[in-house]
């Protein structure tokens, strides 16, 4: 595998939930899980659609293989079942930098301890194990409650990037970037934790 950051198979494991990585057995229960119209609102695609979430799932899978990016799937421990998922991606070895994003989790569990033990996971593996620089979360700018939660977790605004996607209705959408560095982790870690 080109990525020699991320060992292939990743797990993270929290409390509640584990983040497992995405495999092709994984499809169908995933499918079920996002195929709420609501999920996709603030998004750019749609993968409630079938074959829109097809085509983004299996091209996770392709990006994987070429060391791009890294899919997970949310697996509920105590539930059994897949809730959402979330991946790596703008993978940067160079400058030890890359993106935690394509993140959603059913509405049954919004709200809840997941997304924070998500990001908790996520962060750490990016931070404490491979000892990345900078770690970059987006989000649509409009999606406050997102945005609210990237800023719980740490990030630190930067700023709005306008027009940066056109979402399948024709739309533009702004996108809020946030970041958090290494010598902010520290602090950020301490919030996650208590």
């Amino acid at each position: 595998m080109p990525n020699n950051w991320i060992d292939h198979p990743t797990i993270l494991a929290g409390e509640t939930v584990e983040l497992l990585p995405l495999e092709k057995e994984h499809i169908e229960e995933l499918y079920l899980a996002a195929s709420d119209k609501k999920l996709w609102e603030l998004i750019p695609v749609d993968c409630s659609k079938r074959a829109t979430f097809d085509k983004a799932y299996n091209f996770a899978l392709t990006e994987r293989e070429k060391g791009n990016q890294y899919p997970f799937v949310i697996y509920h421990k105590t539930r059994n079942k897949i809730i959402g998922s979330s991946r790596f991606f703008e993978i940067s070895p160079f400058d030890k930098k890359f993106e935690i994003g394509w993140t959603w989790i059913v509405r049954q569990y919004w709200g809840t301890e997941v997304n924070l033990e998500c990001k908790l996971s996520l962060l750490s593996f990016c931070f404490d194990y491979l000892g990345k620089g900078r770690v970059q979360i987006k989000t649509d700018a409009d999606n406050l409650g997102s945005r609210k939660e990237i800023e719980k977790i740490g990030g630190q605004f930067e700023g709005i990037l306008r027009k940066d996607k056109i979402k399948e209705n024709g739309i533009s959408r702004s996108a809020a970037y946030y970041s958090i560095l290494d010598d902010e982790w520290d602090d950020a870690k301490r919030s996650l934790i208590t």
